[in-house]
């Protein structure tokens, strides 16, 4: 999202100050060109020769001292794609709010058309003041897009809502929302599965599979960059991903319930998750006892289907999107159950490769939609294949 972005971090008079500086380094390697401008206030908590290192330019923390350009707030105005505001007091959140350039940051961010990214970050109880609260309001009316500061300890000795999130979930929620700004899905509403199921065989032990979760939350994360309000149903707690909401659950029972509930209002539903055709016909109350020499005879019963169930209950507008984890005769396998599960695609995953799938970060999938040749997508991150497959996902109906 921002490789060869031209990126401008404006830093401000707050003891989170020196998370400014780990920002900056994460920009530079994500490939973005970086300058920072610092508050009088800010040179109190963090030098401007540590962000001048770390960005490779001078800093701008005056209007008139040490520029050959009489304009200098203009010229950086003009050359940022990206602003940032980390951290924001509640001085210059005030300051941006009521339009107040009186300082180089505020003149350069007043004079700026780009992206604009505010983290603020104080003490509870001044996050709460009115003033605080309808200056946050004005600068989303305006068109900022807003951090919400996080619940941790803070600089007072105690824990509450005011704490600047870390830089590396500023730029995730960033990026996100970034590219969700024009998306395509935007006001569509996407239901993913994500995760093994987990089939208990007793209070201490159940039955599952070696789902990671990784290409379900990928999904999440890409359709979300697209706009969709997305629900993520999964067995797994993975990165929270701005925009996504996360239902957690255990079984496939469960799974198939919050997914026929969630369904009946979606748009799209995609059933990512590995979900056991099987669970054993009875739960022991007790742990179940090692015998003497004596093995274990287990009886399983099918759980439901929910691919196939959502499938055959879809109304017009909505599309279904199946996964097939396979081993052999791929497409023959995945045609099938395409067939069978009355689905709008469906992705299938050769698990019998080392080097993709299951805890992997990479995947391949072969895309299969009715009345199209199958696609392949090679090897690639889960998050540009998911990518991928969303684009995909936009020329169905």
């Amino acid at each position: 999202m921002f490789k060869e972005k031209n990126v401008l971090v404006m830093v401000s008079g707050s003891v989170a100050a020196y998370k400014s500086a780990t920002l900056v380094r994460l920009l530079i390697k994500s490939g973005a060109q970086v300058r920072v401008g610092m508050t009088t206030a800010a040179q109190e908590f963090i030098t401007s020769k540590t962000l001048s290192i770390l960005s490779g330019n001078d800093v701008l923390t005056d209007l008139f001292v040490g520029h050959t350009s009489d304009i200098v707030h203009i010229d950086w105005a003009k050359w940022a794609d990206i602003i940032f505001v980390v951290p924001a007091t509640a001085n210059l959140i005030g300051k941006l709010a009521q339009g107040i350039a009186d300082d180089a940051v505020t003149t350069t961010i007043m004079a700026s058309i780009a992206d604009k990214i505010i983290a603020p970050a104080m003490n509870d109880n001044m996050l709460t003041n009115p003033a605080v609260v309808r200056n946050i309001e004005t600068l989303k009316k305006d068109g900022w897009f807003v951090i919400e500061p996080a619940v941790g300890f803070l600089a007072e000795g105690y824990s509450a809502q005011g704490r600047l999130p870390e830089p590396v979930d500023i730029l995730q929620q960033s990026a996100v929302r970034l590219r969700a700004k024009n998306g395509l899905l935007i006001g569509k509403k996407i239901i993913i599965t994500a995760g093994g199921t987990h089939e208990a065989l007793d209070p201490v032990r159940y039955l599952t599979n070696r789902s990671s979760g990784k290409m379900g939350y990928a999904l999440a994360r890409a359709a979300a960059e697209m706009g969709a309000d997305v629900i993520l149903i999964t067995t797994i707690a993975r990165e929270d991903i701005f925009g996504v909401k996360k239902i957690f659950v255990n079984s496939a029972q469960e799974m198939f319930d919050a997914s026929i509930q969630a369904f009946a209002t979606a748009d799209i539903f995609i059933s990512a998750a590995a979900v056991s055709d099987f669970k054993p016909a009875e739960k022991s109350i007790h742990k179940i006892k090692k015998q003497a020499n004596g093995g274990l005879t287990l009886r399983l019963v099918q759980n439901p289907d929910i691919l196939r169930t959502i499938g055959q209950s879809k109304k017009n507008h909505q599309i279904v999107i199946g996964f097939a984890a396979e081993t052999q005769e791929i497409l023959a396998h995945g045609q099938d159950k395409l067939i069978k599960k009355n689905a709008d695609m469906l992705i299938i995953n050769d698990v019998s490769r080392s080097d993709t799938g299951f805890s992997s970060d990479d995947n391949a999938v072969t895309i299969l939609i009715p009345g199209r040749l199958p696609e392949t997508l090679s090897k690639a991150s889960k998050i540009d294949i998911a990518r991928a497959i969303m684009t995909q996902v936009i020329t169905l109906k």
